[in-house]
């Protein structure tokens, strides 16, 4: 089965900047632009097959026409595809927010909650970002310190460095703050629930929409712990990331697709007897059981699978 070379579908908020079509050559009239859905079933955002006899077609037809199958064992237990990968591009602040767990969205907004890891990709000098809170407080201190505009008095901001990586289960409150570019690894959903937007308006004209019922609900007020993923970026029962520098040769077995996405350099990937050439900003999907493949090059890739 041949692997698929990926188009994203990208977004306009209004947040976002020029850096992912100048630096990661990604295709887009958008301005700014602020995302590229480069891994995605998501009907708010689907990737689009490049080449061969799928050209133009989504991933989703495609997933929905070969079957899951080709999703691999570890997929199964999921009712749609598991996982959605963007690039971002933060010029701007984007609003503090949070995400909600399955069990909350999906009793309350009929998809999945959302967990993520972000890759910093690059960086302006003294950058940060919010992740977690300082120190542990109560429920009640944080509706009263977003009601008076002190929240971020409380927050943990950590400063970002290429190469960083943050692991944001549900229910963390966090927030991308501006000059930094990421590639984020989530679970496919887009339910965020924003506690404070820095009294912006939207291209209506009017503020954009709070949700700080549904935040106060689902909010962890403490700092964020640590994690041990066993020697992979990230690791978790939605997804396995790994990075790879140059060379590197792996399996699409039968437990999981394998998604690669190149964030450095340029080079090829090899799979049952096919190659293709690869950029910064690319993205391939190998489906569950298509064998051997092989990444060479003077290259950064992110390895994915569930």
């Amino acid at each position: 089965m041949a692997m698929l070379k990926l188009k994203p579908s990208c977004k306009d908020y209004l947040w976002g900047g020029s850096r992912l079509r100048t630096d990661f050559g990604i295709d887009s009239d958008l301005d700014p632009l602020a995302e590229a859905w480069v891994l995605s079933c998501h009907p708010d955002g689907p990737s689009y097959i490049v080449g061969g006899p799928d050209d133009g077609k989504t991933l989703a037809a495609y997933v929905e026409e070969k079957g899951k199958d080709i999703l691999g064992e570890n997929c199964k237990k999921f009712e749609d595809f598991p996982i959605l990968t963007k690039f971002i591009d933060a010029k701007g602040n984007l609003s503090i927010q949070v995400h909600p767990s399955d069990e909350y969205a999906l009793a309350n907004e009929h998809q999945y909650g959302k967990t993520e890891v972000w890759y910093i990709l690059d960086c302006e000098p003294g950058a940060f970002l919010y992740y977690g809170f300082d120190h542990e407080i109560s429920k009640e201190e944080f509706e009263r310190r977003i009601k008076d505009n002190t929240l971020t008095e409380v927050l943990n901001a950590a400063p970002v460095h290429k190469g960083d990586v943050f692991f944001i289960p549900s229910g963390t409150l966090h927030a991308i703050c501006q000059g930094i570019v990421i590639a984020e690894i989530q679970q496919n959903s887009n339910v965020t629930y924003r506690v404070y937007d820095y009294g912006r308006v939207g291209a209506d004209g009017k503020p954009r929409a709070l949700h700080i019922p549904q935040a106060l609900a689902v909010t962890q007020c403490t700092p964020p712990t640590e994690h041990d993923f066993g020697g992979h970026l990230a690791r978790c029962k939605y997804f396995t990331v790994d990075v790879y520098e140059n060379d590197f040769a792996g399996t699409a077995g039968a437990d999981s697709f394998v998604s690669l996405l190149i964030v450095d350099g340029e080079g090829t990937v090899s799979n049952d007897g096919e190659t293709i050439c690869v950029k910064k900003g690319d993205s391939v999907f190998l489906p569950a059981n298509s064998g051997d493949f092989a990444v060479a090059g003077s290259i950064r890739t992110l390895c994915t699978r569930v």
